[in-house]
């Protein structure tokens, strides 16, 4: 892999929103973007009903793409990616222990960044390798390295996950984006379909527009050339073998 930049291919994908869900629908936001509306979740009907019952939106969201992506699959490694991840959770606890209230060993379990890939291998009984991460405004960028790491050290397959909520409201002075519930997953193999490169890019990115994560999904389901992004002082760009 070299560090200049990375390529693969992406066999399989899927997307959920609120209101978004079947593939015409995706694709026709990619050409034409609409606000996200905040409420909604979706079954996660492949899912155990007691393991079910622990996720919140964002986990239940994460988890339905990442099924509807990789089926009955096995041993494939998983990356999971969110920028805020369980805020509202940690947010809820914390006002617990303001109240001096017992704080839920569930609640607790399920805000670590971790834990919905957690229960997507336990759910599955797969043993395969998983990973979290958070990196800020270029969280899906890194993600993608990351996959792109375990397909060079042999995996043929890795599975993507990228997802995030709106902040709750304490910290609506601190969002920098218009953040809409969303989850996607890709399915990666070696390849070149889409390479990610990038360099320095000193100084401030421009803040108030959509999550990157969603600016980058628009360029892969409307099939866009190229996408260009800064992010977290550099400068990230995509784009599509013709």
């Amino acid at each position: 892999m070299s560090t200049a930049g990375v390529s693969f291919s992406v066999i399989g994908h899927a997307a959920w929103a609120p209101g978004l869900s079947a593939r015409e629908t995706w694709v026709d936001w990619a050409q034409a973007p609409w606000p996200i509306g905040p409420q909604g979740e979706p079954g996660v009907v492949a899912m155990p009903a007691m393991q079910r019952r622990r996720l919140g939106q964002l986990g239940k969201m994460a988890l339905e793409v990442g099924y509807e992506c990789l089926g009955t699959a096995t041993d494939v490694p998983t990356v999971f990616c969110s920028r805020h991840g369980e805020t509202s959770r940690a947010v809820a606890l914390l006002g617990d222990l303001v109240r001096g209230e017992p704080l839920s060993p569930t609640a607790f379990g399920m805000s670590v960044h971790n834990a919905t890939t957690g229960m997507f291998s336990i759910a599955r009984a797969d043993r395969a390798n998983h990973v979290a991460l958070a990196a800020g405004t270029s969280t899906l960028e890194h993600a993608v390295i990351d996959a792109c790491g375990l397909l060079a050290d042999g995996a043929p397959r890795v599975l993507l996950i990228a997802c995030d909520t709106p902040l709750p409201e304490v910290f609506a002075d601190f969002a920098d984006r218009v953040e809409q519930p969303h989850a996607f997953a890709w399915l990666m193999a070696p390849g070149a379909g889409l390479r990610l490169d990038w360099e320095a890019a000193p100084g401030e990115e421009v803040a108030g527009g959509a999550p990157g994560s969603l600016d980058v999904l628009r360029f892969f389901l409307a099939e866009q050339a190229s996408l260009e992004r800064v992010a977290e002082r550099r400068r990230w760009r995509w784009t599509r073998a013709l």
